[in-house]
């Protein structure tokens, strides 16, 4: 039974990470992000702290002794009596090496600190990769989003100044009052306000974008559709939960406090102190050589550490189990967002467009003379409003979608990391 639970186990796992990236519309090209995700300083300071991992994986992986030399000279001063012509001093030295020797247990631990401290790091790397990635998915959509919404203001502002003229005509025929003639020509100056306003957030987006990451494409694309998520959201589950960096530097800290633990463990026993030396004594008459050894005497300090160290191995233990808790929310959240996203993208459509429908009628009907000018700007302002409600259910649905892709790392070659 546990041996097909554990095949079930392992094929659902290749089957989740089998799943081929994607390339939906509107992203910018992976070669290009990838270039803008590397030089990022977030990026490149956690590449740096990845190379001093290794650094300090490779100091731990040897002794941290040295060996150490002893050279002492003395002078030996006796009265040996009236019939002594030596008068009593004698030159005497003594040499030796000696070297702390780390007991194996030690440093399979310490090896074992090291790997841990180099996969947190791995971690650390592929997360600020990943937050990047989210930063410059959501700089590109506000980018795109924001000129989308200068394309709507100065078509709206076209549309009115089409009223205006139709006034001014009307007008000039005397069927149209100097009130209705102030009244259209305070719209266009409203709308003007607002087309400018809208450049200025196309413009201050653009530059956000550029500031942050440096190089992006200055090519306009064409605000994208999202695309219906498409799996379920155990899959959503399952996958992002495997490829999350957040979790991963969790389960890496907790191995490494298996290996601080270890290494507490193992240093209940001293390391002992091994050394070999030679002496002269009595001007080289004497010669004596032997070898030493030197052993700690263990106190209770080395149990408390240990029990310290086991104690920290149940505080990671119980984060990463709230680190995944987190996430679990999280995406349960995100998948539930980017569903409902897409449905009110779909009825802001369909009431946009009849806004559009309605507005078009009524411009050809106050054209005719059988609709008062009040009545076509009110339907010119919720088209409008229609237009714009329906492009901000846009950026919300892109905004959730493209956030799945990031998190499951199925664009931008971030599968890799």
């Amino acid at each position: 039974m546990s041996r097909l639970l554990l095949v079930s186990l392992l094929t659902f796992s290749a089957a989740v990470q089998a799943v081929e990236p994607v390339s939906p519309p509107g992203l910018l090209p992976t070669e290009t992000a990838r270039a803008l995700l590397e030089q990022d300083p977030g990026v490149a300071a956690a590449r740096a702290g990845l190379e001093v991992a290794r650094q300090e994986a490779g100091i731990l992986d040897q002794s941290p002794y040295e060996w150490t030399t002893r050279v002492t000279g003395q002078r030996r001063v006796q009265d040996y009596g009236p019939g002594d012509t030596s008068t009593g001093k004698r030159r005497e030295w003594s040499a030796g090496i000696e070297r702390t020797v780390r007991l194996p247990g030690k440093a399979v631990a310490d090896r074992n600190i090291g790997k841990a401290t180099v996969e947190a790091s791995q971690a650390g790397y592929g997360e600020a990769l990943h937050e990047a990635a989210r930063e410059l998915m959501a700089l590109w959509v506000d980018w795109l989003a924001a000129e989308r919404a200068r394309e709507l203001a100065e078509n709206n502002l076209r549309l009115v100044e089409e009223s205006l003229a139709a006034v001014e005509k009307r007008a000039r025929a005397g069927d149209a009052s100097k009130l209705d003639l102030s009244i259209a020509r305070a719209e266009r100056a409203e709308q003007k306000r607002l087309y400018n306003d809208a450049k200025t957030q196309a413009a201050a987006a653009r530059s956000r974008l550029a500031t942050r990451f440096p190089g992006a494409e200055r090519q306009l694309m064409a605000l994208p559709a999202p695309l219906p998520t498409g799996k379920d959201a155990a899959f959503w589950r399952d996958r992002i939960l495997a490829e999350s960096d957040e979790l991963k530097v969790a389960q890496a800290q907790m191995r490494t406090a298996q290996a601080h633990a270890e290494r507490a463990r193992a240093d209940k026993m001293p390391d002992p102190t091994l050394g070999v030396y030679t002496a002269s004594e009595i001007d080289g008459r004497e010669r004596v050589a032997g070898v030493a050894i030197s052993i700690p005497i263990p106190g209770g300090v080395r149990d408390s550490r240990s029990a310290r160290a086991i104690a920290a191995i149940e505080v990671s233990r119980q984060e990463v189990e709230l680190k995944q808790r987190q996430l679990e929310a999280d995406i349960a959240s995100a998948v539930a967002t980017a569903q409902g996203a897409y449905d009110s993208l779909q009825i802001a459509n369909e009431g946009a467009a009849a806004m559009q429908e309605n507005a078009s009628l009524m411009q050809r009907a106050y054209a005719l003379g059988e609709a008062e000018l009040q009545a076509l700007l009110l339907a010119r302002r919720q088209a409008t409003a229609a237009l714009n409600n329906a492009l901000q259910a846009q950026v919300t649905a892109l905004r959730a979608y493209y956030g799945l892709l990031v998190d499951a790392h199925l664009i931008w070659g971030l599968e890799h990391d």
